[in-house]
């Protein structure tokens, strides 16, 4: 197993197309997609046909940059993932954050522990200057991650939520880290991995 990323207790590594189960069983379970599509299940045929070979698109168009399988030291487990790329209309020198965690990983701070390293990683080898996040308004536990990791409420806005069942919009919200803050945050309280 190659690994992309290390942490206190995660590795994060490319995903393969033998990911298929992992995913599989990830977006099966509704809470886990309730904040994605209002909890619908993602196909197995969408997994192997889209969602990996998209996932596995991204480490040959980008060096760093992608979706990272989370695998939990301790137990080996497939944790869920994270995602660190150009977002569609960045600008130079911008990525999105995101990730989607099984439900026995929640409250275990690993959502934190893995985007505070993608963050550091950004900044300190890969020239990033700025890390945006994005969730429902309704979505506390997401955007609590988002604060803990160091990133800040930038704006409110409603936007189509096209993978949702209740057609239409919804309240989301955008949160960004700027370089140049996150060291002026590492000055002043030390470095946090």
């Amino acid at each position: 197993m190659e690994v992309f990323l290390e942490t206190q207790r995660l590795l994060l590594r490319r995903f393969s197309m033998a990911d298929a189960d992992n995913l599989v069983s990830l977006d099966a379970d509704p809470d886990v997609m309730r904040f994605v599509n209002g909890g619908i299940p993602t196909s197995r045929d969408e997994i192997e046909h889209e969602v990996l070979p998209a996932f596995l698109g991204y480490y040959e168009r980008y060096e760093g940059y992608g979706f990272w399988a989370v695998i939990e030291k301790a137990t080996g487990e497939f944790a869920g993932w994270f995602h660190f790329r150009p977002g569609k209309a960045a600008a130079p020198g911008e990525v999105e954050l995101g990730y989607r965690l099984r439900e026995p990983a929640w409250g275990r701070g690993y959502a934190t522990e893995g985007s505070r390293a993608l963050i550091r990683v950004g900044f300190t080898e890969f020239g990033v200057r700025r890390v945006t996040a994005e969730a429902m308004a309704v979505n506390t536990a997401s955007r609590r991650v988002m604060e803990k990791a160091g990133l800040r409420l930038v704006r409110t806005f409603r936007r189509p939520w096209p993978d949702s069942v209740n057609a239409g919009e919804i309240e989301a919200v955008e949160y960004a880290l700027d370089k140049t803050d996150w060291q002026q945050d590492r000055r002043r309280d030390g470095p946090v991995n």
